[in-house]
C-alpha cells in the first residue's frame, strides 16, 4: 500500500508486487478518468482506510465510484473478468421505472443504447474509458490500466450484458475483475472524462487547421511561454510545500511524537463509524485505544493543498512544543500514511456547545461550573499570549473548539489556524479566517491580527456561555446577543440575559460582573480591550475596578452586514472569509 500511494501521487493509477517466497502479494490502484488529481487522492485515501477491514483475507477488492483498489495473492493484472466474484449492485436509491404509457420499455431501450455506446467509445478511443447519455441515461465505462485492449473489450462487453439484469431499477453497477460499468437516470460523472474526449478530437482537426491559419503559431507561442511561467510559479510553490513538510518529517521521525499510521488504524478499529466523535472544518475525530490501553482522540485531516500544510505545521511544529492545563495536549501525528492524522488526549465530555446550546442537554451546566469554565479559558489564552516563549494568537476562539475533561476542565482545542506573534510586532497583516459573529472588526474589516482579537472572541464567548444563545443567530426583536447583553447592560437589567436554566442558583452580583468582563473584551476598539492577564485578575479578584466599556459593533441592517442566521451563513462563504 505504501508504494501504491507513492505511485498514485504522480500518476492516477499504479501497481506493484512483492514476490515473497512464503506469500507474494499483488497491488493495484486506479482512478476513474473522470476525476481530477485531486479527487483521485481523496478517492484513493478513501479507500485505502477501508481495505484493512478485509484482513486477514488473502484478496480484497474496493469499488467506490470514483476509484478501485485491490490486494491478492497472485498475478491478477491481465485478469479481465471472474465468475465466481463478478457482481452487480443494483441501486434502489432512485427506485424503478414504472411501465406506464411504454415509458419503461423506453427507459430500457435508452439503457441498452446507453451502454452500447459507452463500450464503443472505450474501445474505440484506445482509453479504456468512456462516459455518455441517452435519452436521460447517463452511463460510464472504466478499463483497469494492465488490460489489453481485447481483453478490456471482453470484461465490458460482459458487463453491459450483466448490468441489463438490474433493469427497471433506475442504476445499476457491474464490478468485474477487469473493469467498472454503471448506468443511472442521474448525471453522476465529472465533465473531466467528456472533456478529455472533446479536446482529442479538437487536436486532430486543430492539427489540419493550424497548417493553413499561421495565426496559431502566434497563439501557441503565447501559450507556450505562459504555460512555461506558471510551471515554474507551481514548482516553486510545490518545493515550499515540500520543504515544509520535510522540516515536519525530519522533526516527527526524530522525536517521541511519531505514530505508525496502522497503529492508529487498529487504535479506531479502522476508523469505524461508531468510534467517530466529532466533525469540523479540518477533519473527523475518532475515539482510539492504544495497545498499552491508553484511550486518544484520532484527527483524521482531509486537506491536501497548501491550507493543509499550514495547518498541520501549526499544529504539529508550533503547539507540540507548549504546555498548560487548559490547552489540549497533542500526543503526536502520523505523517507517512495516505492521510494525516493528529494525536490529542482524549476528552470524554467532548466540547463546550453541547453543554450550552443543544436542546437535549445531557448535563445543566450550574454557575460555579460555568464561572470554573470561563476562568480556565481565560487562563488557557493567557498563557498562549503571554506565558510561554511564543506569542501565540489562537484565531477561532469559540464554544466548539472548547473541550472539557471529565472534571469539566476547560481545554482550548484545534491550533489548525494559531498565528505565532513576534515580540516586536504590533500586528500582522494575514488573510482573514475563523467564524463570523467571533472575529474582531479590526480584523474581520483590515486584516490587522493581534492578540486583542482573540481578547475579542473570549468575551463573545463569556456571553454565550451565561447566556446560553449563540451570538451569531440573530433575532428580529433585540439582533444578535452582543446587541441584546449591551442594551440591558445600559438599562441596568443585565440579570435578563441570563440562561433561564441556571434558575436563581447564582449571585446576581457575581455574574453581572463577570458579563460585564465580557463587553469590556468586545469593545470595538482594540486598544481598549483588556489583555487576557488582565482578565484573569479581573476574573480572580473581586476587589479590582472593572472599567466601563464602550459600545461593541452590532452585526446589523445598519453596517451593511446581513442579520439573520441564514444570510451570515451565506454572506461568511465570499472570498473574504474561511468559515469553520
Amino acid at each position: 500500500m505504501q508504494s501504491l500511494s507513492q505511485t498514485i501521487t504522480s500518476q492516477n493509477w499504479a501497481s506493484h508486487s512483492l514476490n515473497l517466497s512464503s506469500l507474494p502479494i499483488f497491488g493495484f490502484a486506479q482512478c476513474f478518468r473522470d476525476l481530477s488529481h485531486t479527487d483521485c487522492l481523496l478517492c484513493y485515501a478513501a479507500s485505502r482506510t477501508k481495505l484493512p477491514r478485509c484482513l486477514p483475507s488473502l484478496s480484497a477488492r474496493i469499488y467506490l465510484d470514483g476509484c478501485f483498489l485491490r490486494y491478492d495473492n497472485y498475478s491478477f493484472y491481465s485478469e479481465a473478468i471472474d465468475p465466481v466474484r463478478d457482481t452487480l449492485n443494483c441501486s434502489s436509491s432512485y427506485g424503478v421505472v414504472e411501465d406506464e404509457r411504454g415509458e419503461r420499455r423506453e427507459f430500457e431501450k435508452s439503457v441498452g443504447d446507453v451502454l452500447d455506446n459507452v463500450v464503443r467509445v472505450s474501445l474505440g478511443e484506445g482509453l479504456g474509458f468512456g462516459v455518455g447519455e441517452v435519452g436521460g441515461v447517463y452511463a460510464l465505462a472504466q478499463c483497469w490500466k494492465t488490460l489489453r485492449s481485447d481483453e478490456c473489450g471482453i470484461c465490458l462487453r460482459k458487463a453491459a450484458r450483466d448490468v441489463r439484469g438490474c433493469l427497471p431499477k433506475r442504476e445499476g453497477r457491474a464490478l468485474n475483475a477487469g473493469c467498472y460499468l454503471r448506468y443511472s437516470t442521474r448525471k453522476f460523472y465529472n465533465e473531466a472524462g467528456e472533456e478529455e474526449k472533446g479536446q482529442k478530437g479538437s487536436f486532430r482537426r486543430g492539427a489540419i487547421i493550424a497548417t493553413v491559419l499561421s495565426a496559431a503559431a502566434v497563439v501557441m507561442l503565447f501559450l507556450s511561454a505562459f504555460y512555461v511561467v506558471l510551471s515554474r510559479l507551481s514548482k516553486r510553490k510545490k518545493d515550499k510545500e515540500s520543504n515544509y513538510l520535510g522540516q515536519i518529517s525530519i522533526s516527527i521521525n526524530k522525536s517521541s511524537l511519531n505514530f505508525k499510521y496502522e497503529t492508529l488504524e487498529k487504535a479506531t478499529d479502522y476508523f469505524n463509524s461508531s468510534r467517530k466523535i466529532g466533525q469540523g472544518g479540518a477533519g473527523s475525530v475518532f475515539k482510539g485505544t492504544l495497545a498499552n490501553g491508553r484511550v486518544v482522540a484520532v484527527k483524521r485531516l482531509v486537506f491536501n493543498t497548501r491550507q493543509w500544510v499550514d495547518d498541520f505545521f501549526n499544529e504539529v511544529n508550533l503547539i507540540s512544543g507548549i504546555g498548560h492545563k487548559n490547552l489540549v495536549k497533542l500526543l503526536g501525528c502520523s505523517i507517512e500514511g495516505p492521510e494525516s492524522l493528529l494525536v490529542y488526549e482524549y476528552l470524554p465530555n467532548k466540547s463546550l456547545d453541547q453543554f450550552i446550546f443543544e436542546k437535549s442537554k445531557s448535563q445543566i451546566l450550574n454557575w460555579k461550573q460555568r464561572l470554573n469554565i470561563i476562568i480556565g479559558i481565560a487562563e488557557g489564552l493567557a498563557y498562549l499570549h503571554a506565558g510561554s516563549n511564543l506569542r501565540i494568537i489562537h484565531r477561532d476562539i469559540k464554544s466548539s473548539n472548547i473541550l472539557l475533561d471529565e472534571n469539566l476542565t476547560p481545554k482550548i482545542a484545534d491550533f489548525g489556524l494559531a498565528r505565532c506573534f513576534a515580540a516586536d510586532k504590533t500586528h500582522l497583516s494575514t488573510g482573514i479566517a475563523g467564524t463570523l459573529g467571533y472575529m474582531a472588526p479590526e480584523y474581520l474589516i483590515r486584516g490587522q491580527l493581534t492578540d486583542k482579537a482573540d481578547v475579542y472572541s473570549f468575551g463573545v464567548l463569556v456571553l454565550e456561555i451565561l447566556c446560553g444563545r449563540r451570538n451569531n443567530v440573530f433575532r428580529e426583536d433585540s439582533g444578535s446577543l452582543l446587541q441584546t447583553v449591551w442594551k440591558l447592560y445600559r438599562s441596568n437589567r443585565l440579570h435578563e440575559a441570563v440562561d433561564p436554566c441556571l434558575g436563581d442558583d447564582f449571585a446576581a452580583a457575581e455574574l453581572s460582573r463577570v458579563l460585564h468582563i465580557g463587553l469590556l473584551c468586545t469593545q470595538a476598539s482594540a486598544s481598549l480591550r483588556p489583555t487576557m492577564e488582565e482578565v484573569v485578575e479581573l476574573l480572580s479578584n473581586s476587589n479590582v475596578d472593572v472599567s466601563v466599556p464602550n459600545q461593541p459593533p452590532f452585526l446589523s441592517t445598519g453596517t451593511g452586514l446581513p442579520n439573520s442566521e441564514s444570510s451570515i451563513r451565506s454572506y461568511s462563504t465570499n472570498s473574504l472569509f474561511q468559515m469553520h
